[in-house]
């Protein structure tokens, strides 16, 4: 099972089935969408079928990998959520980090305070080797997430979608930190 996290201003939580409507809602916006459909809404159906059981069998796990719902700890507002997932091709303790954000969330940090610490939830909590993260090179805003989350750049890569985004052309990029660099950085920072 996922622990529930606390940041200063979140509160990152396990979904639950109530959470179907924020999830739906969240996927409709074009402009949130934009990076991953090239803005087509995901449809109603399957966020029922398939995201949602995904994210709920990821919650009542035992990895403590898997979705958390972000909610503004001050209004329990939904904000959106993130991910800490291992990829079924890659090695359980290299997990990849993500996140979808409502647009009132957008440029106010959040995603910044929920990946900083869902990295240190990988390290401290889930033995995690590596954590990384993966955009469009295009996607400013989220590549500087990433860099002030502590993930450093790695490269550049064509990953094949099956949705073509303006500025796909330009590729994907891949961030990542290492436990011992995650290490480094604890070491040098005050507190």
């Amino acid at each position: 099972m996922i622990e529930t996290l606390r940041t200063v201003r979140l509160v990152l939580r396990p979904f639950r089935a109530d959470d179907l409507e924020d999830l739906v809602a969240l996927d409709a916006d074009r402009e949130v969408m934009f990076f991953i459909t090239g803005g087509t809404p995901t449809p109603r159906e399957e966020v029922e079928r398939e995201d949602l059981p995904d994210f709920l069998a990821y919650a009542a796990g035992d990895t403590g990998y898997g979705f958390w719902v972000a909610e503004e700890q001050a209004t329990g507002a939904f904000l959106g959520w993130f991910h800490l997932r291992p990829h079924a091709d890659a090695p359980a303790d290299e997990p990849e980090l993500g996140y979808r954000l409502r647009r009132s969330a957008w440029g106010r940090g959040y995603a910044t305070e929920g990946s900083r610490a869902l990295v240190d939830h990988a390290f401290e909590a889930l033995g995690a080797r590596r954590v990384y993260a993966e955009t469009m090179a295009v996607h400013l805003a989220s590549r500087r997430v990433m860099e002030k989350a502590g993930l450093r750049y790695v490269r550049t890569f064509r990953a094949d979608w099956p949705v073509r985004i303006p500025g796909d052309e330009e590729g994907d990029v891949e961030y990542a930190i290492t436990r011992e660099e995650w290490l480094a950085a604890r070491s040098v920072s005050p507190g």
